[in-house]
């Protein structure tokens, strides 16, 4: 029996491609060569779905055929890996199951019958407003939020801790004797289906909190944007600009956080030497930027696989709702200066 990964080896792309080519996925931007390819070597192998084989031996207990709604566009995604990745650990763990995941969505762009046709289950990756979540959940019984709160008496949800996280990077700047630390961060949004709000980002009132607290915050030190990397370049321009650069900066994202390191670069300045940096998410480029990034690792993969775990168990009958914390994790590199205070010590 044909497998979909043979008919990915086939097409020469990967078993998530072929996945959302023969799902029909139309938010998947791929060629017409490519998806040909695909069609093609499927049909040549005989490959049928899951889903399909089983119905046709009758069996009951067919594989669920689950939807995957996106809160952010697909401009926003491409901007921050922190979405992809997520999106990436729902399909792998998709795949492994042989769950059909044939109906991917935009929220922009969502109606309601294509929410309702024929789906089992929807794992929702973003956060969306109350209005929304009713608005889907009149509908369907089994939901599951990624990276966004719902009511905790009634939805699952798999989220990152990220008072935590901005914690463990304060502590470690401040115990490597930085005085002033500045702060940027992007807009966080709730979304709905007409548009979206400004919302609290617990990385920037859990930084201004944990300042204001030790008495080293400064307001001018705090700078805001979008969540892509063009931002993160000017908003450290401005930084820049603005005169009396903080000695170490916190950046929301790594995305951000290279856009920044590009500005200092232009402007002369050395990290960590002038300025000592740490971001947040840990994405696979951070290890290889020009001055290797401390970051915090958000296990934002094993958060999709999670998902797909939890909405399995409701499937098959789970009631009692379920909050999954992630942990994250500092990964130290040069970025924060650590090992040149170290070599400066002699230690």
């Amino acid at each position: 029996m044909t497998t979909l990964k043979e008919v990915a080896t086939a097409a020469k792309v990967s078993s998530t491609t072929a996945s959302r080519v023969l799902n029909n996925d139309h938010t998947l931007s791929v060629s017409d060569e490519t998806r040909s390819r695909v069609l093609k070597a499927a049909k040549a192998l005989n490959y049928t779905p899951v889903r399909a084989r089983k119905g046709e031996t009758g069996d009951a207990n067919l594989t669920p055929r689950i939807g995957i709604m996106f809160a952010q566009t697909v401009e926003e995604e491409l901007a921050d890996p922190f979405f992809s990745s997520i999106r990436h650990g729902i399909e792998n763990a998709c795949i492994e199951r042989g769950i059909l995941t044939n109906r991917m969505f935009r929220l922009k762009s969502m109606h309601r019958e294509e929410v309702l046709h024929d789906l089992d289950g929807l794992i929702v990756v973003g956060r969306i407003s109350a209005e929304t979540i009713q608005t889907v959940s009149n509908h369907l019984d089994n939901i599951i939020f990624v990276n966004h709160l719902a009511d905790e008496n009634t939805y699952d949800s798999v989220i990152s801790d990220f008072e935590r996280a901005t914690e463990s990077a304060l502590e470690h700047l401040i115990q490597l004797g930085y005085q002033r630390i500045g702060y940027i961060g992007g807009r966080e949004r709730e979304h709905f289906i007409n548009g979206n709000q400004v919302i609290e980002d617990k990385r920037q009132t859990t930084f201004e909190k944990i300042l204001e607290k030790k008495g080293m915050f400064c307001s001018s030190d705090v700078h805001i944007g979008e969540f892509a990397m063009a931002q993160g370049y000017e908003l450290m321009e401005k930084a820049i600009k603005q005169g009396n650069l903080p000695e170490a900066f916190f950046i929301a994202s790594d995305s951000m956080a290279i856009g920044a390191m590009r500005a200092l670069q232009k402007a002369n300045r050395k990290v960590p030497e002038d300025v000592a940096i740490v971001s947040f998410n840990d994405v696979d480029v951070a290890e290889f930027t020009s001055t290797p990034l401390t970051t915090v690792k958000v296990y934002t993969e094993q958060m999709g696989r999670l998902a797909v775990n939890l909405l399995m168990d409701r499937i098959n009958g789970r009631k009692i709702p379920l909050k999954v914390t992630v942990p994250t994790k500092l990964v130290i590199r040069d970025s924060c200066g650590l090992t040149m205070k170290r070599m400066a010590s002699g230690a």
